[in-house]
Order: structure tokens, then C-alpha cells, then sequence
């Protein structure tokens, strides 16, 4: 049995641990409602941000209060840490390893979570590595369409954008891979296509998808679309940005011939890729997606601390 329990990418995650997670993370609805507990004082928890967070950082340390628990940090750990001084992500972890209970990390790099729990000795929560994973995301959005639709298995969902360099649909694909009968539209222009590694695990879970440039052929039969923002900071040129930007817009014209049970997810922050005048629709589920991650993350915070405690 391992000594500490982390979060590091979306495959370690079986269906029957997603179930019991997602139910944790209802009762942690009733734990907010109710004020918060005290069930984690005295634990603190360390965020290590190297690349720019709203959403992840703040529901994470909002997480932990809710729990009774104290935060310490930095939202810029490349320019406000030792990092830029030289020292390495091992020796950085090792340090902060001995100030706190468990370690909330966003770095640029992939893999970098991975090297961060090799040398902890605390749990360590992987809050996205570089264009690789963003396990946590992907929880709160299956938990957000479990909760939109009682069910995960038998949905045809549609992942529009960059998927290319969009960690949040690479993880989102491993965790739906452990459910019935999904089917996955892969959407997205050429040069951000997904990932042959992600279609490979998809392959060898037998889940059906299929890949297209074009959202007007799906649109009426899906029931969730998955917008993401092309992101320009990880592209190598502007010119291979701008081959891609722009080409899909969630607008009302695109509504009208969704279904009426279908939503819209979007991990956040968007830049244009979906028109505020849908923000109005029911359907547009992106907001209530967004408080869902401070339920998830309690739940991943008090199961990251209470199984390393037991271990």
C-alpha cells in the first residue's frame, strides 16, 4: 500500500471510486450549506501555482477553509519562490513538504506532479501539469454531468476546441473511458486535434468515438457539448494560433437546434468561444460546473488526508 494518497492523473481513477468520490462530494454540498466543520483543523494545505489559476487556486483554498483546514502559498511560484533563484521543483516539494499537509500544484511542465509526489512526504494534488493532465477538472465536470443527468453512461458527448494542448479533455476522456456505452465526438480544427496517446487509452477501453472538423453535424444529437478556449500560450507560432481560433462559437443560432435536455460545459476561462447571450439558457451549465469543483476538491482534500493518515 502506498504511504500517501495522491492525486497525479485522471486514470487512476476506476468507476467505483468515481461513485463513492461523487458521493462524497454531495455530501460536502450539505458540509457548505451548513457553514462548513472543523473536521481538518490544525492541517494545512500548500498551493504551488507556477502558472496563472482563478477557478482551480481559489475553490482549492476555499476547499480546504470549508474543512476547518489553514493555506499557505503563492500564486505565481515561478517568479515568487525559489524556483527563480534555481532550486529544483524535488527540492522545493522536499521543503515545503515540512510547513503542511498536503500540496496543491499547478506547474508547467508535464510529468511535474509525478516528480513532486516521488520526493513528498505528503500527499500531493496535481492541479495541472503544462498541456498534459488536469485530473481534478475532469472530476468536477463528470460530477457536473452525473449531476445534470443522474447518469454518465449512454451520453454522447462532444469535446469542441483545442484538444491538442487542452489538458482538461485529455483527462476528461480517461475518466468517461470507465463508463457504458459513452460516445465521444472529438471536434476541433487540424493542427489541434486530440491526441494519438488519448484516442490509444480510448481504443483499449472499447469507447466509441469519432473525429470531425465540423459541430453542425453533431449538434442535434449530443448531450453535452464540452467547449474549451484555444489556448494562444501554448502554441509555437501565432500563425499556427490563428489557424485555429475562432472557428466555433456557442451562440443562440447554435443553441436553437441543440436539444432541449442538452448542456454546456466549459472548463473556464473562455475568450469569446461561447456568446454571453447564451449565458441565460438553462442549458448553459458552465457556472453551476464551476461551483461544483469546490465540492469536488473538499471531497479529494479530506480523502487525500484521511487515507494518507490511515495508511
Amino acid at each position: 500500500m502506498k504511504p500517501y494518497y495522491h492525486v497525479l492523473g485522471a486514470k487512476q481513477f476506476e468507476k467505483s471510486e468515481l461513485e463513492r468520490l461523487f458521493d462524497a462530494a454531495l455530501e460536502m454540498e450539505k458540509v457548505v450549506a451548513k457553514g462548513g466543520d472543523r473536521r481538518h483543523e490544525g492541517r494545512i494545505m500548500t498551493t504551488l501555482f507556477f502558472e496563472a489559476s482563478t477557478r482551480t487556486r481559489l475553490s482549492f483554498e476555499s476547499a480546504m477553509h470549508r474543512l476547518g483546514g489553514g493555506v499557505i502559498g503563492t500564486e505565481n511560484a515561478a517568479q515568487f519562490s525559489s524556483a527563480i533563484k534555481g532550486e529544483t521543483l524535488e527540492d522545493t516539494i522536499r521543503i515545503v513538504s515540512g510547513y503542511s499537509d498536503i500540496i496543491v500544484m499547478r506547474h508547467t511542465d508535464i510529468g511535474a506532479a509525478k516528480r513532486a509526489a516521488k520526493v513528498a512526504s505528503i500527499p500531493v494534488i496535481n492541479a495541472g501539469d503544462g498541456a498534459g493532465e488536469h485530473p481534478t477538472q475532469a472530476l468536477l465536470d463528470a460530477y457536473t454531468i452525473r449531476k445534470e443527468f443522474g447518469k454518465i453512461d449512454g451520453l454522447q458527448i462532444a469535446m469542441v476546441g483545442d484538444l491538442a494542448y487542452g489538458r482538461t479533455v485529455h483527462s476528461l476522456s480517461y475518466i468517461l473511458a470507465n463508463y457504458q456505452d459513452v460516445m465521444v465526438h472529438y471536434i476541433s480544427p487540424d493542427n489541434v486535434r486530440i491526441p494519438d496517446n488519448v484516442k490509444k487509452y480510448m481504443d483499449e477501453k472499447g469507447i466509441r468515438y469519432a473525429e470531425t472538423n465540423d459541430l453542425d453535424s453533431v449538434a442535434g444529437s449530443i448531450d453535452v457539448l464540452y467547449q474549451t478556449r484555444i489556448q494562444k500560450e501554448r502554441f509555437p507560432s501565432v500563425e499556427e494560433y490563428e489557424k485555429a481560433s475562432g472557428q466555433y462559437i456557442v451562440d443562440a443560432e447554435l443553441m436553437s437546434r441543440m436539444s432541449k435536455h442538452a448542456i454546456v460545459l466549459h472548463p473556464l476561462p473562455r475568450a469569446g468561444e461561447i456568446a454571453e447571450e447564451v449565458d441565460e439558457d438553462p442549458r448553459a451549465a458552465y457556472f453551476r460546473q464551476a461551483v461544483n469543483g469546490l465540492y469536488i476538491r473538499m471531497a479529494l482534500i479530506d480523502k487525500c488526508i484521511v487515507e494518507s493518515k490511515a495508511n
